[in-house]
């Protein structure tokens, strides 16, 4: 395919090139094995000598198309499915520490990330520093240690919508000899390439927006190809030094710039399994190829939504990067001037029990876990997503006891404004 072809292009035509006679439409490779000839052709396979298909919890087809239409988009050169959001911040972190290192993360974190950093990754060893990433470059440059591997942030957090200096992180990082790994999730490719501003690494809970249905978990984990492990080869010794699970083989040196994506495939996928299926692979692709159009609209409702919000007397306050009002509105500009998301914060005035009878008096809105879907969705992070993290936990992440998390969606903007009005009434009354 052309180099250089813009974001809704890949989105519609990306990945799968039929060749002369092959299906139009991506095939769904429903199958955990495949044949081979002889015995010599499997073992190259198995030595990583060969590329091909053995079984599809390391490797399948469907989703390795998926995954290139995704590493596209982004700009990368390397990209792997995985079956979460969730699996794929675990693999980014995992696939280059290990007991006694430590990373630096934004502390605005979805609350499910928060927990698996400071809680599950701790017990195997990982220590994390969690810091407010609007500090400037000098006070987070404390937080570095000798020990420390990577630099974790969301491009826009969920659910406080925080919009991270990109370029700062990367600076930050590289100048501790170390990669930014950046959660992309609410952004999209779309409307923001974390690569362009010196990210090294770009995770997805692709659920969100790019399935865009609601339809099926999974994840992706894309690399830019422009960290060099080997100038730092002390610190990362699972790529710059032999794997004894492979005859030896040194990641970095025998494939290159896509030497991290191999090894969390080869060591990572082969030994935890957190393959997405083939037929979520499918259903994601489906939502791909309207995500250009999606985000557009995602973003034009959200913004006269939080337009809205920001004139309403019972509003105490907003938080929307497409305001000019909002302190991220020049790093909204700067990263994302096409648009930002479809996800507002905003919260009442009153106090928990307000914002509960509002969210209870919606029609049109749903109250729902999830977030960033053609529907319009709502809810109270400190009472549900974030409800494991405690008053000071929640401070640190931006989540505030009345912060409300507006996923607008894709209807007409009338009737979502209308059902918002009514609701906002009758917690009042």
């Amino acid at each position: 395919m052309k180099k250089n072809l813009k974001p809704g292009t890949l989105c519609v035509q990306g990945g799968w090139q039929p060749k002369n006679g092959e299906p139009r439409m991506l095939p769904i490779y429903q199958s955990t094995t495949f044949k081979y000839e002889n015995s010599e052709q499997m073992a190259k396979l198995f030595d990583l000598e060969a590329s091909g298909y053995f079984y599809t919890r390391l490797q399948n087809p469907t989703n390795d198309t998926v995954a290139e239409k995704i590493c596209q988009l982004e700009g990368g050169v390397a990209a792997m499915l995985t079956a979460s959001g969730q699996a794929a911040s675990f693999f980014s972190i995992f696939n280059i520490c290990s007991a006694g290192d430590h990373v630096v993360s934004s502390a605005a974190l979805y609350g499910g990330t928060s927990n698996l950093f400071t809680v599950t990754l701790k017990k195997m060893g990982i220590d994390f520093t969690l810091v407010d990433p609007d500090l400037p470059a000098e006070e987070l440059a404390k937080a570095f240690r000798d020990n420390t591997k990577a630099v974790f942030a969301e491009t826009i957090s969920n659910p406080s919508g925080v919009i991270l200096d990109i370029e700062k992180f990367a600076s930050l990082a590289h100048r501790h000899g170390v990669p930014l790994i950046v959660d992309n999730t609410f952004a999209t490719p779309v409307n923001c390439r974390p690569f362009e501003f010196g990210a090294d690494i770009v995770i997805h809970s692709t659920t969100k927006y790019m399935d865009g249905h609601a339809a099926a978990v999974g994840g992706c984990i894309v690399d830019s190809g422009n960290f060099d492990w080997m100038a730092h080869p002390e610190k990362f010794p699972g790529l710059c030094t032999p794997d004894d699970s492979y005859h030896g083989i040194v990641y970095a040196e025998k494939f290159g710039k896509g030497a991290y994506i191999t090894k969390a495939t080869a060591q990572l996928m082969r030994d935890l399994g957190s393959i997405q299926s083939p037929q979520n692979a499918f259903l994601l692709n489906l939502g791909l190829e309207t995500l250009h159009l999606r985000m557009k609209k995602h973003c034009e409702n959200a913004q006269a939504v939080a337009e809205y919000l920001e004139q309403n007397e019972h509003v105490a306050w907003v938080n929307y990067g497409g305001l000019k009002s909002s302190k991220y509105h020049a790093l909204a500009q700067k990263y994302m001037p096409n648009g930002t998301c479809g996800v507002i914060a905003f919260g009442l005035k009153g106090d928990r029990e307000t914002a509960i009878r509002f969210m209870d008096s919606l029609k049109l809105v749903s109250i729902v876990t999830h977030v960033a879907d053609a529907r319009s969705c709502v809810l109270h992070p400190a009472s549900h997503t974030h409800r494991q993290l405690n008053d000071q936990q929640l401070r640190e992440a931006g989540v505030s006891p009345d912060l409300i998390r507006f996923s607008v969606g894709i209807e007409e903007l009338p009737d979502i404004l209308a059902d918002v009005e009514q609701a906002i009434q009758k917690a009042y009354c």
